[in-house]
């Protein structure tokens, strides 16, 4: 089973060692450390809390509380929610911080603690790991008994959530309701079986048909939202030829389509065609990461915009948003961060932009994804021996592709003009991720396959 201490938070196995795996004792030694730094960073003495709906959440949220209250703090807890619902509430409660109980698309057994500064955002490096090396330095001091905090709970956000998406400009209700739009839901019995289908409600869909809806945390399927997964909504969709389906992850921040015939729009154009949709009213630039399709480049220059690219992870492409004034952005895996709202991935907002999209369209899902570029992208790993240097071979593999452009902000990105290849290695594990973007699979996997090679090549003396 598997602890994972990272900069961004916790996660790991339900039960087991303490150290070895998510247990009430690392729960409640890394709660500390977070409450303990974030009350140092702002005035505040509140921090949110919510969660999705697996089976482990009232029992990590309630470790979390009564860790957070015993060192002072009020907490408001959000109880099931999503993870974009509690970034939104931090700033309009002023709280110091926030934390996300989600193992996101991680199977049942795992959960996680995400960690949110006083802007609803995901702490930094540096925070991250100042919050680390508090958590190991057994210095957190607690509070007497007459200054315990409070604990109360908070189930309006997600109604504030809504509303706040149907102000926004671009979220034309009134053509969604026009269109009379039939859509089946895939919730994976999380806290989006909640969310999404009230939000279509908001938006005037009539029409909903709710597939896993129920949020007991019993994952019909591998939680990913990755076409293997998603067999019976696709079925659905086909049979019924129903306009579109949704399916998001547990804790609603990554957000996949299938259209009408049952075809899998691609999670790496979720963002694509939202962001097609956003820079036809509001020219701007764009950011999405390293390892996400080069048809946002596409789009975004369609437009006369400027795109670039991030690290991986959520917080690198919000600061390099935020560098740009990027007015759309977020990661291929399906994840939309709309600034207008909030800077975090946002499945709620990027239904109702893409559902706006397809009502002035007046085109099919299918049809819609056919106007956009079409790219492949394959995804290998090779996993390595841990004497093994891997910033060698990264350097090594930079060196021989030295006439391409190549990037190096995050592991080794090469150019060759409308495709790419992008290796980085794991931080937890001795593994060099290999992604290859072509205009064709076959064209996708040899080139993957080449630099594999070429790796292989370096590793033997």
């Amino acid at each position: 089973m598997t602890l994972i201490k990272s900069i961004s938070g916790i996660r790991g196995t339900i039960g087991g060692q303490p150290g070895k795996n998510l247990t009430p004792i690392d729960i409640v030694k890394f709660a500390a450390a977070f409450g303990a730094w974030a009350s140092k960073q702002h005035s505040s003495n509140t921090i949110i809390i919510g969660r999705d709906a697996r089976p482990s959440g009232p029992m990590v949220s309630q470790l979390i509380t009564s860790t957070l209250t015993g060192l002072g703090l009020n907490v408001i807890n959000l109880a099931i929610s999503t993870t974009p619902t509690v970034e939104m509430a931090v700033p309009k409660e002023g709280a110091c911080g926030g934390i996300i109980i989600t193992a996101s698309h991680n199977p049942v057994e795992w959960n996680a603690l995400k960690l949110l500064n006083a802007k609803g955002e995901f702490v930094s490096a540096a925070d991250g790991a100042e919050i680390l090396a508090l958590a190991e330095s057994g210095e957190i001091k607690f509070a007497k008994v007459h200054k315990l905090g409070e604990a109360k709970t908070n189930d309006d956000y997600l109604d504030f959530h809504i509303e706040e998406v149907l102000k926004l400009p671009l979220v034309d209700v009134q053509a969604i309701k026009t269109q009379n739009f039939k859509i089946v839901v895939d919730g994976v019995n999380s806290s989006g079986g909640i969310a999404v289908p009230k939000l279509l409600k908001a938006l005037g869909v009539n029409q909903i048909i709710e597939l896993y809806c129920e949020p007991n945390g019993n994952f019909p399927h591998n939680p990913e939202p990755l076409p293997e997964n998603l067999t019976a909504i696709s079925s659905e969709v086909e049979k019924n030829r129903y306009d579109v389906g949704i399916v998001v992850d547990p804790d609603v921040d990554r957000l996949a389509f299938v259209s009408e015939d049952g075809s899998m729009f691609g999670e790496e154009y979720t963002l694509v065609a939202i962001a097609d949709y956003v820079l036809t009213h509001t020219p701007g630039n764009t950011v999405s990461n390293l390892s996400s399709t080069r048809a946002l480049k596409d789009v975004t220059e369609k437009h006369k915009g400027i795109y670039t690219a991030a690290a991986v992870g959520e917080v690198n492409v919000v600061a390099q948003m935020k560098k740009t004034n990027a007015i759309i952005g977020g990661e291929g895996n399906g994840g939309v961060i709309y600034p207008a709202l909030h800077y975090g991935r946002d499945a709620l907002v990027g239904i109702a932009l893409f559902l706006s999209h397809l009502a002035h369209t007046k085109k099919s899902c299918a049809q819609l994804r056919a106007s956009y570029p079409s790219y492949f992208i394959s995804k290998n790993k090779i996993e390595l021996q841990p004497n093994i240097d891997v910033d060698a071979i990264l350097i090594g593999i930079k060196e021989r592709y030295k006439t391409q452009p190549v990037n190096t902000i995050d592991g080794v990105k090469i150019e060759f003009d409308k495709q790419w290849v992008h290796l980085r290695k794991s931080n937890t594990e001795p593994i060099i991720r290999i992604y290859a973007e072509a205009e064709s699979e076959t064209t996708a996997n040899s080139l993957a396959n080449k630099i594999i090679a070429d790796i292989h090549e370096l590793i033997q003396p």
